[in-house]
């Protein structure tokens, strides 16, 4: 009867402020933590003990408030409960609508709202009416759902509101309609775990973070910027506040403003120091400014932070049920914030060094990475083109470059004979690559292509170009020790690996139309030429060494090393006149010119930086002397 169902409402709005109050009190004790789950199942029952009546309007505001209490409690566990969740708002609104006699059993969620906010005018509904609808809103807006979003405020809001809300050129839309809703003032009888108004706040910020990483994502970087700023200033932990500044370092690097970017990512390690991403960017705009001692202070403490054990996610507070961080998982903010592993940060410090030409450092960091290889780095760092590690082998070689210049030659033949001995098996006798670039009209079945190439076919050049470079250096380090014999086998084992390679085609003669790898191995191919060449002069071998020069420039016409080693040859060869007439057309070539030449087409991988300086003609002042004098005399005797 009656009396009952006004008993058990009674009993009920007591126990619901009684969980209220025992949920405010362990937060200011410091224990919500533990007791979340259990207010949890607490509202749950509760609540279905109301619905185990028949729906009727005196219960209704009751059962809304518990229904907006309990939802609070499961927000967050999984992407199933934001399913139950958002079913759950559904029920509580066909319930509303039943009791209101009308139906609604067929309306999408959109529908449904509008139907109920347009139709149900009870005012002792309109709170917990408006809570629930906040709610709605945080699912939706973590579902990227916006428009949705501002649909529901223009219900919510009043004419007056709405009028209040109409947005000036430059504001926007979305954001003005949160901030002109006018939030119900709370009923002392039916409290609330989290208040709508701390909702209202929520909401702001999660529209405006998560716009502001769209605008970003988009390009619209002062549109961006501005969101993003707007979120900064809005209600969050100090862990989102941190993610919202190096975000806003991030855009402000884009926009070409590297200072300010700065300013941005320390004030997100001020807020958070475990905000490690925000040191990683910094890291990134000090490189962008050339200030490289900087970077490598950063790179260090970075992996330092990075090899102790990460503190539990304190930034975060248990106190507030919903937060933005539960409502802001993007591709792009993943993408933001990804965490580094140690071992990537030890690879840059690596590559940074060897750049930078500290070679005793990038020696270290590259023996410190290549042990990590033991310990199954390949199982720690992504190797989908996510990370800043390339290929393995392409490490090995950086590393062999790094011994090389710091003198440890024996050991960079050493580390280059892993890579010929890794690759040896996976090169093919024969490696074609035709002039017809694009995808072929009937490719084989489960072929996928890469640049033009078969990714198979990719891998094989990937594969040769790395062992032909492995030979490369074996040759430079034995040149180095004295020993020209051993350095010529070296290069020649370099150059027989390169003929396995056929290029077809006028694209042969033309580097622009070639893929990236093909490039590479002609660089390989020009760069062992010389060197063989250097050796053979060396060896007093110099008919040999003149046709290594002369095949070098037929690989790569006018570079200015291998015209300079030809005069060098032809000279040594008492071709005196041939000699003579090509240091002039060398002389008469522009600095400009030959360092065009040395930097054509793509760049170089770093692991051949170092072979192309060992490739380079010393000047040589008794023989340009030499020439001159012959030169001079040759013209008297003319005269």
């Amino acid at each position: 009867g009656p009396e009952p169902e006004r008993g058990c409402l009674r009993a009920w709005a007591a126990h619901n402020r009684v969980l209220v109050g025992r949920w405010t009190a362990a937060r200011c004790g410091g224990e919500a933590r533990q007791v979340r789950r259990q207010q949890r199942d607490e509202f749950g029952e509760l609540l279905l003990r109301i619905r185990g009546l028949p729906v009727a309007l005196p219960a209704l505001p009751l059962e809304l408030t518990v229904l907006y209490n309990s939802l609070l409690f499961t927000v967050g566990a999984s992407d199933s409960a934001i399913k139950k969740e958002a079913e759950g708002i559904r029920q509580g609104l066909l319930r509303v609508l039943e009791a209101c006699g009308v139906c609604g059993q067929d309306l999408g969620t959109e529908e449904l709202w509008q139907k109920v906010l347009q139709e149900v005018t009870k005012e002792e509904l309109q709170v917990p009416l408006h809570c629930l609808a906040a709610l709605q809103a945080a699912w939706w807006l973590a579902a990227g759902r916006l428009g949705s979003v501002a649909g529901l405020f223009q219900l919510l809001n009043t004419a007056e509101e709405l009028g209040r809300s109409h947005c000036n050129e430059g504001q926007n839309k979305l954001l003005s309609l949160i901030k002109a809703w006018r939030v119900p003032p709370e009923e002392a009888s039916l409290p609330l775990v989290q208040s709508a108004k701390d909702l209202k706040e929520i909401l702001c910020t999660t529209a405006a973070f998560l716009q502001g990483l769209q605008e970003m994502e988009a390009g619209n970087f002062p549109t961006a910027l501005s969101l993003l700023q707007e979120a900064a200033g809005g209600f969050c932990s100090k862990k989102i506040l941190a993610q919202i500044y190096t975000c806003l370092g991030c855009c402000a690097q884009r926009m070409g403003k590297p200072q300010t970017a700065l300013q941005h990512l320390k004030r997100a390690l001020q807020v958070d120091f475990q905000c490690l991403p925000a040191l990683s960017h910094a890291a990134a705009v000090y490189h962008e400014l050339g200030e490289t001692d900087v970077e490598l202070q950063a790179l260090i403490l970075l992996y330092k932070a990075l090899g102790k054990n990460p503190p539990a996610a304190a930034s975060s507070s248990p106190y507030f049920l919903m937060q933005t961080e539960l409502l802001v998982h993007t591709p792009v903010l993943t993408s933001l914030l990804r965490h580094h592993h140690p071992s990537e940060v030890k690879y840059l410090l690596a590559q940074r060094c060897l750049q930078d030409g500290r070679v005793a450092d990038a020696v270290e960091h590259y023996l410190d990475f290549l042990s990590l290889l033991q310990e199954g780095l390949q199982q720690q760092v992504p190797l989908d083109g996510s990370s800043a590690v390339p290929r393995i082998p392409e490490v090995f070689l950086e590393a062999a470059s790094a011994l090389e210049q710091a003198g440890r030659h024996q050991d960079a033949i050493t580390v280059c004979e892993e890579v010929i001995s890794r690759t040896t098996d996976l090169i093919p006798q024969v490696l074609r690559v035709e002039e017809r670039l694009e995808q072929p009209e009937c490719p084989s079945p489960g072929a996928k292509l890469a640049g033009g190439l078969l990714l198979s076919q990719k891998e094989s050049l990937c594969c040769l170009a790395w062992r032909a470079a492995a030979y490369l250096h074996q040759g430079w380090a034995w040149a180095k020790l004295g020993e020209s014999k051993e350095a010529v086998t070296q290069f020649s084992r370099c150059l027989s690996d390169l003929l396995r390679l056929q290029l077809h085609g006028s694209s042969v003669k033309t580097t622009e139309n070639l893929p990236a790898e093909v490039e590479v191995l002609q660089k390989i191919r020009l760069l062992s030429l010389i060197g063989r060449g250097t050796q053979f002069l060396e060896l007093g071998r110099h008919k040999e060494a003149l046709l290594d020069f002369q095949y070098s420039l037929q690989v790569s016409p006018g570079d200015p090393a291998a015209a300079s080693y030809l005069v060098q040859a032809l000279w040594k060869l008492n071709r005196k006149q041939e000699a003579a007439a090509q240091w002039q057309k060398v002389s008469q070539s522009s600095p400009g010119e030959d360092g065009q030449q040395r930097g054509q087409g793509r760049p170089l991988p770093l692991y051949l930086v170092s072979c192309l300086e060992q490739a380079m003609f010393p000047h040589s002042e008794p023989l340009a002397r030499s020439i001159q004098d012959y030169l001079g005399t040759a013209a008297q005797d003319t005269s």
